[in-house]
């Protein structure tokens, strides 16, 4: 497929998703959303490929929120299908993908471009990178999983104190937070990421799709996680990648997933 608003680069094991929209500090706008759709199901069907890097283009911004100009003239029903369709589509696919998605964070994260983030299983981000939730500054809430995911990672509190301020916090604010793994320069930002990426490409398929549906599990009200992990370890114990990483341990050599 043609992207109009992404770029799609694979090196290795990893496959980069470049949003594409420079001049529009890379905000989502409904072209953009069904193209990582489409381009996330590709990835995450294409067996080659161990792990995805989300980052936008340029330097400025990763995603500076989403394309209000579409949306400003909108109705409750059709708001609510706004939610539901990015949800359901675009942030969920990622939040439940089973192979790890990078966020390099490069610049501003806001809005719908820090829920973006948040959705991906690690977030990388340089040390100039801001991010907020200013939806309340437009008579919104987040709508794409930001009010669930962001509590999450830093916590009742100053998830609220982000969401009802709209205030933008900094990279090492976002580190202490925990809503980031790393801070880097950003010379350093793609090859950390990618660094992850190709460590966990290392390691059994099988197990980390398995651990990311546990750890999933346990954040879902509706899931017991502790029996989620539980069948998840038992069914280790049938798979290829079992029998490879003992037989390696008991040989003293690498295994070879």
């Amino acid at each position: 497929m043609t992207y109009q608003n992404l770029l799609i680069h694979d090196e290795g094991y990893v496959r980069r998703i470049v949003i594409n929209r420079e001049s529009k500090l890379n905000a989502l706008n409904k072209i953009t959303l069904a193209e990582l759709h489409h381009a996330i199901t590709d990835a995450l069907a294409n067996k080659p490929i161990r792990g995805i890097l989300l980052t936008g283009a340029g330097d400025k911004a990763f995603v500076a929120g989403a394309d209000i100009a579409e949306f400003s003239a909108f109705d409750a029903n059709q708001g609510r299908e706004l939610a539901q369709e990015g949800q359901t589509n675009v942030f969920d696919l990622i939040h439940h993908a089973n192979k790890p998605i990078i966020a390099a964070i490069n610049g501003y994260a806001l809005g719908g471009g820090l829920e973006l983030a948040l959705a991906c299983h690690i977030r990388v981000a340089t040390t100039g990178s801001k991010m907020g939730l200013p939806e309340v500054s437009l008579g919104l809430i987040p709508g794409y999983g930001g009010t669930q995911r962001l509590t999450q990672l830093v916590g009742r509190g100053r998830a609220l104190e982000m969401i009802l301020t709209g205030d933008m916090i900094t990279a090492n604010e976002a580190l202490g937070y925990g809503l980031v793994n790393h801070v880097v320069a950003p010379q350093d930002l793609l090859g950390k990421a990618e660094n992850i990426l190709t460590k966990i490409s290392t390691r059994s398929t099988n197990a980390i799709g398995a651990a990311i549906r546990a750890v999933n599990a346990g954040l879902d009200p509706t899931q017991n996680g502790f029996e989620t992990e539980i069948t998840a370890f038992a069914q280790c114990f049938g798979t290829p990648d079992f029998k490879e990483g003992i037989s390696a341990f008991l040989e003293k050599r690498k295994p070879n997933f």
